[in-house]
């Protein structure tokens, strides 16, 4: 039977790391919740950049550029890390490199992974879906705050460990997992209410993102799964049987 683990932060993953499992990055508010709405509306590829120095070098050889920091768009880019930046028919087709304050990190630290999926509350179910046929241990890795616990991301590992778990095909003998599957059993009827003390919450409500939150926050309203692809994340075709 495969396993369910979850890391709860980047700077762990290496205490988790399989060379076979699939990895399944999640940085609900906002980074992943927007590589999916970008890709589910026609961007070709998202090229995830951990720097802004790197993220300028793209800017210069002509990319559009995503960039931000604490949840502010960073000058001189085109675009912050709201995912309504990308529900936008001109960029279909487009490649968009991206530099954000957590999700990038953690795809960098699971880039050599075989398989790297993309995950948020938007796609939930079809990324369980897919990963209940593949016959592979899964590993959650929580983009966190800074390398640091929070609590939107390990929600998001609770509701997909519950989804996998109920398949019969997976087990856990993870505690982060397990402790994830409370916060989600607690959480699950008012996503947005629960997180109202959270830390990022707060930080993005001081914004005036709050439209943002809740557009993160809301259940499979795609099918669309960004799977890590040589430097960029493109649209997982469903009929592969394997990834990687």
């Amino acid at each position: 039977m495969n396993t369910i683990q979850t890391c709860y932060s980047p700077a762990l993953f290496h205490l988790f790391a399989e060379d076979q499992a699939i990895v399944v990055v999640v940085d609900v508010l906002r980074a992943t919740s927007g590589i999916c709405t970008a890709i589910h509306h026609g961007v070709e590829k998202m090229i995830p950049v951990a720097g802004l120095e790197e993220a300028r070098r793209y800017k210069q050889m002509g990319y559009l550029v995503a960039a931000e920091r604490n949840a502010i768009k960073q000058e001189g880019f085109d675009f912050g890390n709201s995912p309504f930046h990308y529900i936008d028919e001109d960029l279909s087709g487009k490649t968009i490199a991206i530099s954000t304050t957590n999700g990038t990190q953690a795809v960098e630290a699971a880039r050599s992974a075989q398989t790297v999926l993309i995950g948020s509350f938007l796609n939930i179910s079809a990324l369980a879906a897919w990963i209940a046929e593949q016959e592979r241990n899964v590993i959650v890795l929580c983009a966190g705050w800074k390398n640091k616990f929070n609590l939107e991301d390990s929600l998001f590992a609770g509701g997909l460990a519950e989804k996998l778990l109920a398949t019969g095909k997976f087990s856990t003998m993870c505690d982060s997992t397990i402790a994830a599957g409370y916060l989600f059993k607690m959480a699950e009827n008012d996503l947005y209410g629960f997180l109202e003390n959270s830390s990022h919450r707060k930080r993005l409500k001081d914004l005036h993102l709050e439209n943002d939150i809740q557009y993160c926050l809301t259940m499979d309203t795609m099918t669309t799964i960004p799977i890590l692809r040589g430097d960029g994340l493109v649209r997982l075709v469903k009929e592969e049987v394997s990834a990687g």
